[in-house]
């Protein structure tokens, strides 16, 4: 049996060891809200509920250990002390997983990931309005476990508000968890699905995600692209070029574009479905080359 002793390996080993060990984790998914009200949302997995009497949750925005720098939720609850937890479910693992990009503060990851903003009830900050359960929190305090690299910040969160969507509630009114279909993190690149098993997320980690938003028009709202598609298609680092594009339609879909000619809708829906599959079967950038088309 292999053995580390904290403090004598890199924080960075130690971190994705003890990720890997304590899997599954369910995922918060926090949007708060920064001086001005711009919203921020992204997704942490040091998570739990801790208490009903009174309802209280806490989750840790960690200090990033390779420059020691914090992120921009837990400088958002030290200014705005509110924030919404909301829970991710299957259909929202892709998008979920974009707005953990690092994108530059004043970037508001609602757009970039495209989901909607929910206005709550009791407090100033935003709910994303495709989760199944949202719970509104006023942040009664933040608890900072150390100051260098990889130190915890637990955010401690009394639940003043719990909104869940009526497809989930089975006939007592309780949350029926086959519906739900919620997700968890594992180690890595993993995920767990609550009705399934392990599948894999690629982590937007290094890389910067277009986002959703920089996605051309027709593409966003496709009529058969969904929101997990769309949400692979916004972790790429840029689109395909004109010149790939055209290659590409040369030689993979010059028969969608023969059996289509001079039917404009059709050939587009065909293309999107075809689309639709190479990201089923993880081929992003030839799935983007497919969508592009189109209107090359």
């Amino acid at each position: 049996m292999a053995t580390f002793i904290p403090g004598e390996i890199p924080v960075g080993k130690l971190h994705q060891l003890l990720l890997g060990s304590v899997a599954p984790r369910p995922i918060a998914w926090v949007s708060t809200v920064d001086e001005s009200g711009t919203p921020n949302l992204s997704p942490f997995s040091f998570f739990n509920v801790f208490s009903a009497n009174p309802p209280i949750a806490i989750f840790s925005p960690a200090r990033r250990g390779r420059d020691n720098t914090t992120k921009h939720t837990y400088e958002n609850v030290k200014r705005v002390p509110e924030c919404v937890i909301n829970i991710v479910n299957y259909s929202l693992v892709q998008q979920c997983s974009l707005s953990s990009v690092e994108y530059p503060a004043g970037v508001n990851e609602f757009i970039k990931a495209g989901v909607t903003e929910l206005a709550s009830e009791a407090i100033s900050v935003p709910r994303v309005a495709e989760s199944p359960i949202q719970l509104e929190c006023k942040v009664k305090e933040v608890i900072e476990l150390g100051t260098e690299g990889g130190a915890g910040n637990l955010v401690v969160c009394e639940i003043v508000r719990v909104h869940i969507n009526d497809s989930i509630l089975d006939e007592n009114g309780r949350i029926d968890m086959l519906k739900a279909d919620l997700v968890a993190r594992a180690g890595g690149d993993y995920y767990v699905r609550a009705i399934d098993g392990l599948f894999e997320v690629p982590k937007p980690n290094e890389k910067i995600g277009i986002g959703i938003d920089a996605l051309p028009e027709d593409i966003r709202f496709s009529k058969i692209l969904t929101g997990n598609d769309l949400g692979m298609l916004g972790n790429l680092q840029a689109l395909p070029n004109e010149t790939d594009v055209n290659e590409y339609k040369l030689i993979e879909l010059s028969d969608l574009f023969l059996e289509h000619e001079g039917k404009a809708e059709a050939l587009e829906q065909a293309l999107h479905a075809r689309a639709a599959e190479l990201l089923r079967l993880k081929k992003t950038t030839e799935a983007a080359c497919t969508l592009l088309a189109f209107n090359n």
